[in-house]
């Protein structure tokens, strides 16, 4: 059985956001969900995405959710 073309393209830019911005995929479900630190990091992360890529960011991900603070 082969990969299609999509998901090898999915989990490289998922690879290569996780090197580059250092943030997290959490999956639910088999779907991935970008966690980002900040808005300023989602829009880095956004426009990347569309530049590099060509494609948008909940092509990507299933959706994006904002990083809860780590209480001491």
């Amino acid at each position: 059985m082969t990969a299609s073309r999509d998901s090898v393209e999915q989990d490289y830019i998922i690879e290569h956001l996780k090197d580059r911005f250092g943030c997290r995929v959490l999956w639910s479900e088999g779907r991935p969900c970008l966690e980002y630190e900040s808005e300023e990091q989602l829009s880095q992360i956004t426009e990347y995405i569309q530049v590099k890529f060509e494609v948008e960011l909940l092509d990507v991900f299933f959706t994006a959710v904002e990083s809860l603070p780590i209480e001491p």
